[in-house]
């Protein structure tokens, strides 16, 4: 089974990938290398969470948000990448971006909406490297931001 068959059995439409917000590109594609930007979560070009976690925002809700980011990483890896999801052989790497109060401490339980649906989508490929950051803020009142490293092998 490849990725999207695996993602549709979760019942995961990859969406159109949202444009960049500021100056960058969404994705580089060097050698077997594939980085993309940090992602929000963006559905149909609207953040879905706002906030902090800590003053509204819930585990859960961040949870939530964090898998919207990763469905949007794999949004820009369909566009960008020949062959789209199905060619990438690995999941190398995630960072997530936590906007959280101070004495919020459960970043890393965010992050596995991510990491959950990464291993979901490419079973033992999708394990991965992770850095998970607590941050003041994000853009567009984000509560998450997801950005990858992946190998096309």
């Amino acid at each position: 089974m490849n990725v999207i068959e695996r993602l549709a059995d979760l019942g995961i439409t990859i969406p159109k990938p949202m444009p960049p917000v500021a100056t960058y590109v969404p994705v580089v594609i060097a050698g077997d290398l594939v980085i993309v930007s940090g992602q929000l979560p963006a559905i149909e070009g609207k953040v879905a969470v706002t906030g902090q976690l800590g003053a509204g925002v819930t585990l859960e809700e961040g949870q939530h948000a964090a898998r919207i980011c990763l469905i949007n990483v794999f949004a820009q890896l369909e566009v960008a990448v020949p062959g789209g999801l199905n060619r990438i052989s690995r999941i190398l790497r995630l960072g997530g971006f936590i906007a959280a109060t101070p004495e919020f401490s459960q970043h890393a339980t965010v992050m596995n909406g991510a990491s959950d649906l990464a291993v979901a989508a490419f079973g033992e490929a999708g394990r991965h490297t992770r850095s998970t950051i607590g941050v003041a803020s994000l853009p567009l009142d984000a509560a998450v931001e997801v950005e990858g490293m992946f190998w096309l092998g």
